[in-house]
């Protein structure tokens, strides 16, 4: 760590958040291994075609954001600059989450649109509520 100490504040307030954060972090990583898989999790469906037939993940932390990865498991690099206490680090989280969402909606999205937005690919629940939807217009 560059500049562990280096953050204003008192201490126990960075730890404490840093391990409040440190929950999503374990929890999306056990829903990945749990639902997901971590081949899968790596890209997999972008580049292996047996990925590709299977549904968007809504189960554990993908129930509260389709994209669990980028938006609690990124965390992990907040609480690490916070444990530690150091401004650089933080400074580093900051780059590293903003450079993986650019990442997401200019190279991800698109794919991940072609690869998951026809009918037969939607989880069970997903082709419930737009059936739903059709049936209310």
């Amino acid at each position: 760590m560059a500049d562990p100490g280096s953050l204003p504040g008192p201490r126990w307030l960075h730890v404490s958040v840093g391990l409040l954060l440190l929950v999503p972090v374990a929890y999306t990583l056990w829903s990945v291994h749990a639902y997901f898989g971590v081949e899968r999790a790596l890209g997999g469906d972008h580049f292996r075609e047996k990925y590709r037939h299977m549904p968007l993940v809504k189960q554990g932390a993908f129930r509260y954001s389709s994209n669990a990865m980028y938006t609690f498991a990124f965390l992990l690099f907040w609480a690490i600059g916070l444990l530690f206490g150091s401004a650089a680090a933080l400074a580093g989280a900051l780059f590293q989450h903003a450079y993986v969402w650019v990442h997401y909606y200019c190279t991800e999205a698109p794919d991940l649109a072609v690869i998951y937005d026809s009918p037969e690919k939607w989880n069970a629940d997903d082709a419930d509520d737009k059936n739903r939807d059709a049936d209310e217009r």
